[in-house]
């Protein structure tokens, strides 16, 4: 099996997905990935890349929540979509998601944009592409991710049940397609909380994160402690 950058994903999703690491576009991916690393300033760090995974085993997934590609920024991108490390100011996107959760449930807007506790909690924080150069947006696309990502959701929607998929803005959406329309999934649709789209009116009020705890009671699961 091809060891995907540094390390392994976590064990239960290196079980879902062996047959892809040995395809053969996957390890053209892993083989331009590395050079990148080895040549170029590419985020997040190594030892990031796959930390969505990391965090939330197969078992353990409730919400998919799909990004497009990794912050370009210095030491903005960990491996989480939208999610930023300690420290580190809230991008756009992430100042409106903030906004949207606190006039949805009352939250205070957090001092750190790291979201690694609702990974923890079974939110699968997932970028189509996982790697991208330093000061070039989308500058990974068309080199594989996007096609082991579709499989991710494609393994999850086909092996799990009543998963709660959040797709945000045009992007997202168009994955739609890779979602089972079996096994008592949900989807909720919104606009992409970035300001071009926020201020159209496409992302406030679209009230996901009550909505989520809603359907997850509804389910007999443990609502997000957002």
């Amino acid at each position: 099996m091809i060891t995907p950058i540094i390390s392994p994903l976590e064990s239960s999703w290196n079980t879902l997905l062996h047959e892809e690491f040995e395809k053969e576009y996957f390890k053209q991916l892993m083989t331009y990935v590395k050079e990148e690393y080895q040549f170029k300033t590419v985020y997040p760090s190594q030892e990031n890349v796959f930390k969505a995974f990391d965090l939330c085993p197969v078992e353990g997934v409730k919400v998919v929540l799909i990004g497009q590609d990794p912050y370009h920024g210095p030491d903005q991108a960990h491996g989480l979509c939208f999610s930023v490390n300690d420290g580190i100011p809230h991008p756009p996107s992430l100042k409106n998601i903030f906004k949207e959760l606190n006039e949805d449930l009352g939250r205070e807007v957090p001092i750190s944009g790291n979201l690694s506790h609702w990974a923890s909690q079974g939110v699968l924080m997932l970028n189509t592409i996982l790697t991208v150069r330093e000061s070039e947006a989308g500058s990974h696309k068309n080199r594989g991710w996007e096609e082991f990502t579709s499989r991710v959701l494609e393994e999850i929607s086909a092996k799990r049940r009543g998963i709660i998929f959040l797709l945000w803005g045009g992007h997202a959406k168009k994955l739609k397609s890779k979602i089972s329309k079996k096994n008592e999934h949900v989807i909720l649709e919104a606009g992409h909380p970035s300001p071009l789209s926020a201020n159209r009116g496409y992302w406030f009020g679209n009230r996901h994160f009550s909505m989520v705890n809603t359907i997850l009671k509804e389910q007999g699961n443990t609502s997000i402690d957002w």
